[in-house]
């Protein structure tokens, strides 16, 4: 089906976000178009300090609070990837997975992705050595020697937050020094364990199961010079070499620099009347949340305009989007206060409350203990949960065998085993997507669109999907979710969600040395977050 919009943002990062924010509330109807997670690359940033007015945040609850902004206003928001843009004409089409959609003024805000290295083993050893997100990763390498590859801000940065765990720290920089001045520069440089090797770049990674060997060669006179982990040991692989532009769907459509970025002007106009630029895809000396947001507010308001003048000639008559202003905190509904020793604390269980009051079916979350204090902690969760909500029900089993202990399973209101089981105590980054199981499992849940639901219900064959996390990981949720969401639409297919400090043996197993990863019916492995689309496909459907 194809629907008509004022404006279609393509991307859901802060540039589109802002954009969307500005948009709706100047009463157009706006969707945001975005293939995998709402707030883009940010959100795997577990501090941000430099956003004015707000002195400690991190990347996901800023681009949460902007996602509800522009919902709030009246802004929609699509799931998809979009396979094409038709940009000619007064009217555009985008092309999704899930249909098409048309607009008067488009706004590209896809952002941009990590670069790889390009050193010779980097694709083998993915998972297994090398590895892109510190925060993610980091704890995998704990007293092991570890290379970070990058000369910017954000190899300097990560490279600083693996000191926690690094035996030894060598910063691979390419030039004389890092490019950027900054006292975190200095930081780093006199912590014992860094050594910074300059006009240096990894030529090539190898090894059995990890990485035993690296191979660094000397930029200025091609010299090389090799790393053998010590014996018996293995070492770490950090790449953060900047970004490439996502620019695939607009080359050939609007102008690019040398670089690939897209070129607009002032109030961020492209070439092409209509087609507007923000954020990370575009020619800019500073790419920050800061500068995204402001590029957002400059599209929609030069899109508004833009819109305004064309419907005046075409004698388009606007149908305005009309909603009420966004509540004040105040106005929100109070959840039940906590008790002295409650698990879930005031503002987790105001956080919950709209969730938990939308759900339709009655479920049950079991729990297989142990009596250890693991168990005991999700007895607390469980049953607080079950307290906050007529829907749910928390009973306490024995764990009948090793593989369930401390195990949090949910079931149906007839007490099925809805596939959705979480090993371990689902807190950090993982408590956000185990309120999305209980979402999507006792409804309405996750709208993934007709098409997604079709993939699903061919699902003939049983799928049971382990997946690995680490609650400090802030791209697991994603997959988790999107793990969950299938499982709640197909009785084929059963997910597994383990907190990987629990399970060493896991860990051994698979040689896993980064999250997420996950292995389909306990053979076909796989790493890095996915969208329900990437896991269909995987699971091949």
């Amino acid at each position: 089906m194809e629907k008509r919009y004022d404006a279609i943002i393509v991307g859901g990062g802060p540039a589109g976000l802002s954009a969307a924010i500005y948009m709706a509330r100047a009463q157009f109807h706006v969707l945001v178009i975005e293939k995998d997670t709402i707030g883009g690359q940010i959100t795997i940033t577990g501090e941000v300090v430099n956003y004015p007015g707000i002195p400690y945040t991190n990347g996901k609850k800023l681009t949460a609070g902007m996602h509800s902004q522009a919902e709030a206003f009246g802004a929609e928001f699509l799931t998809a990837e979009v396979t094409g843009l038709d940009l000619e004409g007064t009217y555009k089409t985008v092309h999704t997975t899930r249909g098409d959609f048309t607009a008067a003024g488009i706004i590209y805000a896809a952002g941009a992705h990590p670069r790889l290295a390009g050193f010779a083993g980097e694709e083998e050893f993915k998972g297994h050595g090398v590895a892109y997100c510190a925060t993610c990763d980091g704890e995998f390498f704990t007293d092991k020697d570890v290379f970070v590859v990058g000369g910017g801000f954000a190899a300097v940065e990560e490279g600083l937050f693996l000191t926690r765990y690094a035996r030894k720290l060598y910063m691979v920089v390419r030039r004389d020094d890092f490019s950027i001045h900054s006292p975190v520069v200095d930081e780093l440089k006199e912590n014992p364990k860094v050594t910074l090797l300059t006009h240096t770049r990894i030529a090539e990674v190898s090894g059995d199961q990890a990485i035993r060997r690296v191979v660094l060669e000397d930029t200025e006179t091609g010299e090389k010079r090799v790393y053998n982990a010590p014996e018996g040991d293995y070492c770490g692989v950090f790449v953060f070499v900047g970004y490439a532009p996502e620019n695939g769907l607009v080359k050939g459509k609007v102008d690019l620099d040398d670089r690939g970025y897209i070129i607009a002007d002032r109030d961020q106009r492209t070439n092409v009347s209509g087609v507007y630029a923000a954020g990370d895809i575009c020619v800019k000396n500073l790419r920050q949340v800061v500068t995204a947001v402001s590029d957002g507010a400059v599209a929609a308001t030069s899109l508004e305009k833009y819109l305004g003048t064309l419907y005046r000639q075409l004698g388009v008559k606007r149908d305005y989007v009309r909603k009420a202003p966004p509540k004040a905190p105040q106005q929100e509904a109070e959840a039940p206060k906590a008790a002295s020793g409650a698990y879930l604390d005031d503002d987790i269980r105001q956080a919950l409350a709209p969730v938990l009051a939308r759900l339709e079916r009655p479920i049950t979350l079991r729990l297989y203990s142990d009596n250890s204090s693991y168990a005991e902690d999700d007895r607390k969760l469980i049953t607080e949960l079950a307290s906050l909500c007529n829907k749910i029900s928390a009973e306490v089993v024995e764990a009948p065998n090793e593989d369930l202990k401390h195990t949090i399973a949910i079931l149906d209101a007839d007490g099925h085993d809805l596939g959705m089981r979480f090993h371990g105590v689902p807190g950090g980054h993982e408590f956000n997507s185990f309120i999305l199981a209980l979402y999507n499992a006792a409804g309405p849940g996750q709208n993934i669109g007709e098409e997604a639901e079709k993939r699903i219900a061919t699902i003939s064959e049983p799928k049971n999907i382990h997946i690995a996390v680490s609650l400090t990981c802030t791209m697991c949720p994603d997959l988790v979710a999107a793990a969950e969401r299938i499982a709640a639409s197909s009785p084929n297919v059963s997910v597994d969600v383990y907190d990987l400090q629990h399970y060493p043996d896991m860990k051994d197993k698979y040689n896993i040395m980064s999250v997420p990863c996950f292995i389909i019916n306990e053979d076909d492995v796989h790493f890095g977050k996915k969208s329900v689309d990437e896991l269909l496909q995987i699971l091949g459907v």
